[in-house]
């Protein structure tokens, strides 16, 4: 039997997706302060901004909020459709190609002047948000969300009640790690605000670093010790 070190993948690891949720911080406060005041991290801001245009008949400025929408959508559509023809590059799992498709974006994001439209910066954000999202579901069995935060406030509070009212440590246990990746999260987007300060439309660079501390770690893991589970989906796919 598989004990408890190797049932789940390296991509499946929490402190993967505590990196994870911080970068998705991030990107929420970078495209808020330097992109166009929207967020592009997750939609449901920008479902309820375009509410409000197409309430005040403002036309122009609903149509602004669909450009992350949709991008959002295709995120999730091209991920679903190229990840399991991906999975046949023989040396590298599908996570670890997203994560270098992710560097890249930063990367080239980063030289984007800030007179540019915020729509470039908009897309790409939004697209790669709802990649990541749709491809890492679950850490170590329980079901997470790396780009936003609704879901974890509410197992937080749902494990505490159920700690309180069975007195079982194991709610009080997930219920701490919903709260980690809220703490997780808000320290993403702290960072983003001082990256943001003092690089401007740069600061999305910043992102590069803990994903680039996953990229590292995949790659180890792919070529060495997981090079036998390359075909292995991840628990939640």
């Amino acid at each position: 039997m598989e004990n408890q070190e190797t049932k789940y993948l390296e991509c499946e690891r929490l402190w993967v997706f505590d990196l994870l949720i911080f970068v998705g911080g991030y990107y929420g406060v970078y495209t808020f302060l330097m992109r166009g005041g929207v967020f592009c991290n997750a939609q449901t801001a920008n479902f309820v901004l375009f509410a409000i245009e197409l309430g005040n008949m403002n036309w122009s400025k609903a149509a602004y909020y669909l450009i992350p929408m949709t991008a959002y959508m295709a995120g999730a559509f091209v991920s679903e459709a190229i990840s399991i023809k991906l999975t046949k590059v023989k040396f590298l799992r599908w996570d670890t190609i997203l994560i270098i498709v992710e560097i890249l974006f930063i990367i080239v994001l980063g030289f984007i002047p800030d007179s540019a439209p915020y729509q470039i910066s908009q897309i790409a954000i939004n697209f790669i948000c709802s990649m990541q999202y749709n491809t890492f579901r679950q850490a170590e069995g329980i079901p997470m969300a790396t780009t936003f935060c609704t879901n974890h406030v509410r197992q937080v509070g749902i494990h505490l009640h159920k700690f309180f009212s069975q007195k079982s440590f194991a709610n009080l246990k997930r219920s701490m790690r919903h709260l980690g990746m809220l703490t997780m999260f808000v320290l993403g987007g702290v960072c983003g605000v001082i990256g943001c300060n003092l690089l401007q439309g740069r600061a999305i660079w910043g992102a590069a670093i803990p994903m680039t501390i996953l990229l590292i770690d995949f790659l180890h893991a792919d070529l060495t010790n997981e090079k036998d589970r390359l075909s292995t989906l991840p628990h939640g796919h």
